[in-house]
């Protein structure tokens, strides 16, 4: 049996990124993937459960992430999976998507302190359900962390993603929404009544980014609103995905949730996502970016 920091479960792939001056990139993406990345930059130790394909694509995916530390796990894909993304002036991203997440079986030689998942692998079927299932037969003292950055082109119809996450949601201790995910998954509804929804499921940190705007973090103990970093964007891809690695690895060190813990966590993880929007593509900090920053090491 092998122990780590986290286990992260869900879709790794190749980001086909068109810049507003008509160039073409290529990255390793997948909010799930980006996750276990930012953990292991970080010092974690981590795991990605995903699917590769055999092919040139695939081989890029394994090789960046176990660059950054990560262990990749999980069945071989008839493909590997790419999102081509446009951006648009002032970095904002829309995405075309070409995915396959089959089921699976839960891994057996892992065990790990937290297991997290989101995005297109908490929602896709038929692998969602094996997220669901494996998720839901963790032993009671793993921490659950969700994001499920919310792909209305693939999460099916409204209502089936909504009892998804009330699912996912209702087994989950540590669960962050965008402003976007909050007002998709609950029109009209004011974030603040997102936030105590989410507490009365059990959920012990609830956050609620919103973009320039910052974000709200909420506990049982107290609920603080932290201000984003200013910052010249270059994109805002994988700016999500940093905010989450960086309320992971700060409720790993302290999950005390009073009104001072959150707003340090909510400080670090906005610190963080900072640093990958003044880069290209999903290109989150490493422990030396910390050090080298004002973020508390």
């Amino acid at each position: 049996m092998t122990t780590c920091d986290a286990l992260v479960i869900g879709e790794a792939l190749i980001d086909i990124t068109h810049g507003v001056e008509g160039t073409v990139a290529e990255h390793v993406g997948g909010s799930p993937a980006n996750v276990a990345l930012g953990l292991g930059r970080l010092g974690r130790s981590v795991a990605l459960l995903t699917q590769l394909g055999d092919d040139p694509h695939g081989a890029q995916t394994r090789g960046h992430l176990e660059h950054s530390r990560v262990r990749v796990i999980g069945p071989r894909a008839a493909r590997t999976s790419t999102a081509t993304a446009t951006i648009r002036p002032g970095g904002h991203a829309t995405y075309d998507f070409d995915i396959a997440w089959d089921a699976f079986a839960p891994p057996t030689d892992i065990q790990a302190r937290l297991v997290h998942t989101g995005s297109i692998a908490a929602f896709l079927q038929p692998g969602a359900d094996s997220v669901l299932h494996t998720l839901a037969n963790q032993p009671d003292d793993t921490i659950i962390s969700l994001d499920p950055n919310i792909r209305p082109a693939l999460t099916g119809d409204p209502e089936t993603a909504v009892h998804r996450f009330a699912e996912l949601s209702g087994i989950a201790h540590l669960v962050k929404l965008s402003d976007e995910d909050a007002d998709f998954l609950y029109p009209c509804v004011p974030h603040d009544a997102v936030l105590d929804l989410l507490l009365s499921r059990g959920v012990r940190l609830a956050a609620i980014t919103r973009g320039g705007e910052g974000a709200i973090l909420a506990s049982a103990r107290a609920r603080v609103t932290v201000p984003a970093v200013r910052v010249d964007v270059v994109d805002t891809i994988g700016a999500g995905d940093t905010f989450m690695v960086g309320l992971i690895d700060r409720y790993l060190h302290d999950d005390s949730l009073d009104g001072a813990a959150l707003t340090a966590l909510g400080a670090f993880a906005a610190g963080l996502a900072s640093q990958t929007v003044s880069r290209a593509g999903a290109d989150l900090p490493w422990k030396e970016d910390v050090r080298a920053s004002d973020l508390p090491a």
